[in-house]
């Protein structure tokens, strides 16, 4: 993905650019462990096929990128989008985690699993 500027977008921008290959990959159900904060790897491929969401349990919150958002869920319309594995791993892998986990979106306001779960249309 961040080697195609097709795929990774950068071409509506009229500024086209790649990227090398990454330097490391993770995946599910890796831990990062970095300046004291453990960090678990959740696969939530929908938004992008290479999706990821970053579990600190021991802080309760978690990090979703575009994945999930208050009231709303990522975008599915692009390359390697795929709706039904985006709800699937939200209902599946994030709403499961007690409902008092902050959730902290790529943009957007935090919300918590638990209010996601009351009041999120696409997830009803």
């Amino acid at each position: 993905m961040l080697t195609d500027s097709m795929i990774n977008l950068s071409f509506m921008t009229g500024d086209d650019f790649s990227a090398g290959q990454a330097d490391f990959l993770v995946d599910e159900p890796e831990v990062i462990d970095k300046a004291g904060i453990k960090l678990r790897v959740i696969h939530t491929p929908g938004h992008t096929q290479g999706g990821i969401c970053l579990y600190a349990e021991g802080q309760g919150l978690i990090f979703v990128g575009d994945t999930l958002f208050a009231d709303s869920v990522g975008r599915t319309d692009f390359p390697g989008g795929n709706t039904r594995q985006l709800i699937e791993g939200i209902k599946n892998k994030l709403l499961i985690l007690p409902d008092e986990t902050v959730v902290y979106p790529g943009h957007g306001n935090r919300t918590t699993i638990g209010r996601e779960k009351a009041n999120n249309p696409f997830l009803q």
